[in-house]
């Protein structure tokens, strides 16, 4: 009995009787359901078994938990369930990431490997930005009064070692220069990638409409009825959970693969773009240099060589060939392929993965300042919020949209979630008040979104009229330096024209002009 004892401690101190509590619990935070449970390895996905793989190691609860880029391939749901599991891990956890948004809210040291060395520091990945920052300009001005010190004594020395009364005191200060343990200039930011997306041509005000679309492989749909449009200059993300197909309707818009029903329809001058996160497009045997120059023969070899280096590439690094490349070197290839297209469209499909962090940061500001549209898969979340006007969430029947960046469409859910379970909880003692507030909400929800709408509608209209404004004062004054020439002054019927013109150009900017104060008083 004493032994039986022991025995049953042992089985309840290592988990016996919640183990397949657990097990289900992390599987399910894993995206793996009971249905799935009985299913082959082999027959899993690339992404399903990392995330199978995932799931045994938090299960085995190591003391040391590694972690190489764990963020990678999981849907955004997935990424809240493993940061809250592991923010309360009993054991100690080394991570490499990219994921700014997982290290925020993650981890509390920091460790910096650049240029050979390792640089300690505490907080979160905000924190270490701004360390870094101050610990830079606190060793520049180090740097900056230890040669100023270092000239004072040099100085000294060629004044004084010549004359007999203080040729001693001017050994010694040698003496102490050479004693001195010189700095060296601190090293500045490591050298980053630089590039911009620009278009050829402007399309149309409608960029992309799908009606009723069905997408997937082999007549087994992935997601159905996905209606929606895409207007010109909105930066459109798509979510959803893993396997849904959002990489596959990215790659049905590009006609890559066949919709399985309905149709998609583009408006005018509308020039494609697509950035595949699997680099399907990259020749495994070309060069780095023939990569590009073989779709853009008529460039100059230096100016292929100028866009790689701006890519960091550069001198025998272009002769590489594309299979010897990295996952980050791949996606920069990539990308500077994408820049010398000049769409006005751009479809990415997970843009940021492989990335590093200040890559990362430059692909923000390229699209940020990018004048086209853009329709994107990422999970993301800081790129999401930096970059995302609009958030259309997949779903197996249809989309959802939501008029905003990431935190917008996390607050609607949960805000949808909250009023969905305040009338479920007052169900039971009135079903005619439940009606009332599902209405009401419903009625806010929409006057909200309708809100939001016309405030886009609104800011569009006054970046039009703010267009137009500059073009037709830019014209009057044109006209106004013509009609003070003398040879147009002496054409009384040229400067008869140029005057009915300039009246009706004064007239359309004085429209516009009203019509742009009333839009800003609305808005203010």
């Amino acid at each position: 009995m004493n032994t039986y004892s022991h025995l049953v401690d042992d089985f309840k101190a290592q988990g016996g009787y919640q183990y397949e509590a657990t097990t289900r619990s992390v599987l399910h935070g894993m995206r793996f359901f009971p249905e799935q449970y009985t299913v082959p390895i082999q027959q899993l996905s690339g992404g399903q078994k990392t995330r199978l793989a995932l799931a045994r190691l938090l299960l085995l609860q190591p003391d040391v938990l590694i972690l190489d880029e764990p963020t990678n391939y999981l849907d955004i749901e997935t990424l809240g369930w493993l940061e809250k599991y592991l923010l309360g891990y009993p054991g100690a956890l080394l991570v490499v990431s990219h994921d700014r948004f997982f290290l925020d809210s993650l981890v509390n040291i920091i460790y910096e490997l650049e240029r050979t060395h390792v640089t300690r520091y505490t907080g979160n990945y905000s924190s270490y930005l701004l360390q870094k920052g101050e610990r830079l300009e606190q060793q520049l001005r180090q740097f900056e009064k230890q040669q100023a010190e270092i000239s004072r004594i040099e100085q000294f020395i060629q004044r004084n070692i010549a004359r007999a009364s203080t040729t001693k005191r001017a050994q010694s200060r040698r003496k102490q220069l050479d004693r001195m343990d010189v700095m060296d200039r601190p090293a500045g930011e490591l050298k980053r990638a630089q590039f911009s997306f620009d278009i050829e041509k402007v399309s149309g005000n409608q960029v992309l409409m799908t009606r009723d679309v069905a997408v997937g492989y082999h007549d087994k749909p992935l997601a159905r009825h996905l209606t929606f449009d895409v207007a010109r200059g909105e930066r459109i993300a798509l979510l959803g959970p893993n396997g849904l197909g959002k990489s596959t309707l990215l790659k049905t818009i590009v006609g890559r693969i066949q919709p399985l029903a309905g149709e998609i329809s583009y408006g005018s001058n509308v020039l494609i773009g697509f950035y595949d996160q699997e680099q399907e497009a990259l020749n495994p045997t070309k060069q780095v240099l023939h990569e590009l120059w073989d779709d853009y023969p008529s460039m100059q070899e230096k100016d292929v060589r100028t866009v790689l280096g701006n890519f960091l590439f550069s001198g025998d690094d272009v002769l590489k060939k594309i299979s010897e490349l990295s996952g980050g070197e791949k996606a920069r290839v990539s990308l500077a392929k994408l820049m010398l297209q000049k769409a006005n469209l751009l479809i990415l499909d997970e843009p940021t993965n492989h990335l590093d962090l200040f890559s990362k940061e430059i692909l923000e500001e390229a699209l940020d300042e990018y004048p086209g549209t853009i329709l994107f898969v990422s999970h993301d979340r800081y790129f999401l919020n930096k970059i995302a006007t609009r958030v259309l969430e997949m779903t197996p029947d249809g989309v959802i949209s939501y008029l905003g960046n990431y935190d917008y469409y996390i607050a609607k859910k949960d805000e949808l979630a909250e009023l969905k379970s305040a009338a479920a909880s007052k169900a039971s003692s009135s079903s005619d008040q439940l009606l009332t507030s599902a209405e009401t909400s419903k009625k806010r929800f929409s006057q909200d979104k309708e809100a939001k709408k016309m405030e886009r509608q609104r800011q569009r209209r006054i970046e039009e009229l703010e267009g137009n404004i500059e073009r037709f004062e830019a014209r009057i004054a044109e006209i106004e330096a013509q009609l003070c020439h003398p040879d147009v002054f002496g054409d009384h019927e040229q400067a008869l024209a140029l005057t009915t013109e300039l009246e009706q150009l004064r007239g359309e900017l004085d429209a516009c002009l009203e019509e742009w104060t009333d839009l800003q008083e609305e808005l203010e």
